[in-house]
């Protein structure tokens, strides 16, 4: 079966954007290793919010979807045309989640935003957690983990250092 991978950085404070909803402070954890292209090889489902697809194509990549070889689905309440690489659903982030993963097919992405991941951990449907942290202190911002997340027994499967990132694997027990 597919496994559901949370794949992302956060502050050493547990922030996944600063409280202007930027992430240009990745650049602090520099890494050694590009842990991202052997990850994405593995991909053949993406899961993102509306906010982070917008970030993508407004910011971060406004010429060229950067996931061509991949299927894209963006969670929004918005009425938006599907392409053939990114489609939009207003569906349960849990009910497609629970569909793709008994489809044939490689492992899911669940990218982002705070929100989808948020909802996705209260349903317990993230099988394995590869979390960067950062060296950075934000303070505030975008919380990676809700304040009131249930509680969900983890096994650390690797940690190592990657320049100055801390590179952590848990998996669901």
């Amino acid at each position: 079966m597919r496994k559901v991978i949370l794949f992302i950085a956060m502050s050493l404070d547990g922030y996944i954007a600063d409280n202007k909803g930027n992430v240009d402070w990745l650049e602090c954890g520099k890494e050694d290793v590009d842990r991202y292209t052997h990850f994405i090889q593995n991909i053949d489902t993406i899961l993102l919010g509306f906010n982070t697809y917008r970030q993508i194509i407004t910011e971060l990549s406004p010429d060229k979807w950067v996931y061509p070889q991949q299927k894209s689905y963006v969670f929004t309440h918005q009425n938006i045309s599907s392409t053939q690489q990114v489609t939009f659903t207003q569906e349960s982030p849990a009910q497609l989640l629970t569909q793709l993963k008994q489809q044939d097919g490689k492992d899911i992405w669940v990218c982002g935003g705070a929100n989808l991941i948020q909802q996705l951990i209260e349903s317990n449907l993230i099988d394995e957690y590869q979390i960067s942290i950062i060296p950075i202190i934000l303070g505030g911002g975008v919380k990676l983990f809700a304040k009131n997340c249930q509680q969900i027994p983890l096994s650390l499967i690797n940690a190592q250092k990657n320049g100055h990132t801390l590179e952590c694997t848990y998996q669901k027990k």
